[in-house]
């Protein structure tokens, strides 16, 4: 029986070649959509799953708040005491590790001299903590000792060669020698860290590195990824419930108010961490589930249209197999038997187009990798469960698209078939009418999606930062004693403007709070404001461009300026001061430190638009320490090579023990909205597949429609009737359905992009003129899809439709 069923089911397929190639079609471009979103899902569904003990690890975090009570800082980290504080308070942890980001070290072994990224140190239990497999070295004690250091294979490689790494030395920053212990295989690409260099936590206890004091009582350094294994199925509540209660036990001082008041802390699942942890400070950048979300369900749309276009296309040509289910039927064939035979065929179809789809995703995925950086493999598809699934989607998509056209097909009576009289109800016409809603109203969402997410991107990639942001070059710190003479020798080259250092660079956080007051008269009166701060010296504003709104810039010429504030706007109304000229003069201490106000400058965004614009204070301590970890650089644009090779010469001229690095700063900013622009070219791309399905799902109800009209049109043409009159006549019903596709689409449209603007503080405002475009398109599109049909039927001799009258 299933091999009658199959034979017929090909030589129907081999019969009908050009719908079945339209059907094949259809389904091979949206069953790729989602074999190519579904990658990207179980990508980031998998992320540490890897580890064996990410059920049970979790990740302790510290939040702050203001005297309101407001969070106003939330950080992935927090402060070294707290690992073994918690240990000891609470038994129920079974181990606590830690691990504290070093930034960018620079390497020296024998000749080669590289600055290097992803360095750690780590506590000795770190590598029995997670999954991390090594290579050469024991991994329990690899880390015990300090001045040790475990490297990824590459890295070895990258250093020793083929010599034997274990035991060898290499130097760090041209400061310590580190011995090397281990060398381990790198985290996988679904993780949430990638160290690439971890050096033994016990070196932090060198009072020239940290200090063993330093760990034990630094409350304010809150850089120390802390993280927690608990037994299974534990209740988190039982710890996260003392720890205001703990936070008052251990920070608490005499007479001071309760420090719980000011700061808590929290605990993060290890497996939530990369979906829905978007903190002040992690370790790398995470994923978002809303991104998860939104591309699932584009995924679920495209496969909606790609079924609705099936059932179009299978009843819009129904008419030519009408004799063929009429001779069956009364040759004794049952209606179950009809409607397995075309559900055979519906699944047959949607297997192939699976196999098709699958070759199409492999060839695709390079291409969207390079387009995104997402770096998806079709591997992962071939897990167990994954594999299952995707094995069975053409069974269940089969059955869906081929139910109805199954029923439909299999209800015709026979003497009406045999005769040539059989009529379609008004009843189905209305059906496939929903359907073509559905398909527009889904098309028209993700057009309107799709622009104003262009929008967004060109709205922060070209908004007024308050500074000029080009041919700006970034360097790391030099020290403070060299500093001037450097400064002197770039500035020699013309193609040199100007140059300026920092704590901070634009393009990064503002995480620097450490407490402001104001005075009246003598009397310090502390306010309650959040204020983030930066060192800057006297080259950093010029630099920039910043605009001064009142006062001045901090001065070689004046000593006292290191003790004098530059602060913006929003710190002016922050303090309480009435305009940027009241604040100039005023007295208020930062940190510990007093002084006067001698600048206000105009708000600029020092962080990406994602962020409102804080208030911003700029201190420029003495020159004589090394608080300046950042070099500004501004060059000219159209010498920007000779810039360059001065800088290179000079730089090694002072820093000849660390090598030559930097970024332009507007390709730093460019690279804080990458999730955005991958977003965007994707919701391209998809939406681009998803309105072509439609069409073709169009394309298939015209076709019916005006298959059953031929006559009519016939009688039209024989009473003088011209060609755009019929296509006219044959168009504007379809193109009412596109009109009710946008009305019901565009309120949907808007719902969701307000949403999706809801994560910038900066964002463009919701165009009217976006809904006219989108329908507008919507039906140009339709009659361009249309008008083929429709003017093939107006161009038909009317003879061939009226001789069966």
């Amino acid at each position: 029986m299933i091999k009658n069923y199959l034979r017929s089911a090909f030589r129907n397929i081999a019969r009908h070649k050009f719908i079945s190639f339209i059907n094949i079609f259809g389904l091979t471009i949206g069953l790729t959509c989602c074999l190519l979103i579904l990658t990207y899902i179980v990508k980031e569904l998998s992320y540490d799953k890897f580890n064996h003990n990410a059920p049970n690890i979790y990740r302790v975090s510290r939040s702050f708040n203001t005297a309101d009570g407001i969070v106003n800082l939330h950080l992935g980290a927090v402060a070294p005491p707290f690992g073994p504080l918690l240990k000891n308070e609470f038994p129920d942890i079974k181990k606590v590790t830690r691990l504290f980001p070093n930034g960018d070290v620079v390497l020296r072994y024998k000749d080669k001299l590289l600055t290097e990224k992803g360095s750690y140190f780590a506590d000795e239990n770190f590598l029995s903590f997670f999954d991390l497999k090594t290579v050469a070295g024991d991994p329990k004690t690899a880390l015990s000792e300090p001045y040790t250091v475990m490297m990824t294979e590459d890295m070895a490689r990258k250093y020793f060669g083929n010599e034997d790494p274990i035991n060898k030395e290499i130097r760090l920053d041209n400061t310590a020698n580190f011995k090397v212990t281990g060398i381990f295989k790198p985290f996988p690409p679904n993780s949430q860290m990638h160290p690439q260099m971890l050096m033994s936590f016990n070196t932090l206890n060198d009072d020239k590195v940290y200090g063993r004091n330093q760990l034990a009582t630094n409350w304010g350094n809150n850089s120390f990824f802390t993280y927690l294994l608990l037994p299974d199925h534990y209740n988190i509540d039982r710890i996260s419930s003392q720890f205001p209660a703990f936070i008052d036990k251990y920070m608490n001082s005499p007479g001071q108010p309760r420090q719980s008041k000011f700061t808590q802390l929290h605990i993060q699942r290890f497996l939530d961490i990369h979906l829905h942890s978007h903190l002040d400070d992690e370790v790398e950048q995470n994923g978002d589930i809303k991104r998860v979300y939104i591309f699932s369900a584009i995924a679920l749309f495209i496969l909606l249209i790609a079924c609705i276009n099936y059932m179009n296309l299978s009843t819009a040509r129904s008419t030519l197999r009408a004799k063929e289910i009429g001779i069956r039927k009364v040759i004794g064939a049952q209606q179950k038997e009809i409607i397995t035979q075309f559900l055979s065929e519906s699944v047959l179809i949607t297997y192939f187009s699976l196999v098709l789809a699958s070759i199409l995703t492999w060839l695709l995925l390079p291409f969207i990798n390079r387009l995104s950086e997402l770096g998806l493999s079709i591997n992962s598809l071939f897990q167990p469960i994954i594999l299952i699934s995707v094995l069975l989607l053409p069974l269940i998509i089969g059955l869906i698209s081929g139910i109805y056209p199954a029923i439909f097909m299999s209800s015709f009576k026979p003497i009406k078939v045999l005769k040539g009289i059989l009529k379609v109800g008004s009843g189905n016409i209305s059906f496939r009418k929903v359907l073509v809603v559905v398909q527009f109203s889904i098309s028209i969402i993700l057009i309107v999606a799709t622009t104003i997410v262009f929008q967004q991107l060109r709205y922060i990639q070209t908004k007024s930062l308050g500074f000029n942001k080009d041919h700006l070059v970034t360097l790391g710190g030099i020290p403070a004693n060299q500093f001037e003479a450097f400064r002197a020798e770039v500035l020699r080259d013309p193609a040199v403007k100007d140059i300026g250092r920092s704590s901070r660079i634009p393009s990064g956080r503002l995480l620097d709070d450490q407490g402001v007051s104001v005075f009246d008269g003598d009397k310090p009166l502390p306010v309650k404001a959040d204020i983030k701060c930066i060192n800057a010296d006297y080259g950093f504003i010029p630099t920039y461009g910043i605009k001064m709104a009142a006062g001045r810039n901090f001065s070689r010429e004046f000593a006292t300026d290191s003790n004098n504030f530059v602060i913006n706007a929003s710190a002016v109304s922050a303090l309480g001061w009435k305009s940027p000229e009241n604040a100039i003069g005023k007295d208020m201490s930062y940190g510990g430190v007093k002084g006067k106000v001698i600048g206000v400058v105009n708000d600029f965004h020092f962080e990406s638009l994602h962020q409102n614009i804080i208030p911003l204070l700029m201190e420029m301590p003495s020159f004589a320490n090394n608080s300046y970890r950042r070099i500004t650089v501004k060059i000219d644009g159209n010498r920007i090579n000779s810039a360059l090779a001065t800088l290179r010469q000079t730089w090694k001229k002072y820093q000849p023990e660390t090598p030559f690095e930097y970024s332009f700063l507007d390709e730093r900013f460019q690279k804080l909205y990458n999730s955005e622009q991958e977003q965007g070219n994707l919701f391209t791309i998809f939406s681009c597949l998803a309105i072509f399905i439609a069409c073709l799902g169009l394309f298939g109800l015209s076709a019916f429609i005006i298959s059953q009209r031929v006559k009519e049109i016939g009688v039209r043409k024989v009473l003088g009737a011209s060609i755009p009159q019929i296509v006219t006549e044959l168009s504007k019903d379809f193109l009412k359905l596109v009109i009710v596709a946008a009305v019901i689409a565009l309120p949907i449209a808007w719902y969701a992009m307000s949403k999706w603007l809801l994560d910038f503080a900066f964002r463009v405002n919701i165009q009217w003129w976006v809904f006219v475009m989108a329908g507008v398109i919507a039906l140009i599109i339709a009659f361009a899809t249309i008008s083929y049909q429709s003017v093939k039927a107006a161009m038909a001799n009317p003879v061939k439709s009226l001789r069966s009258e």
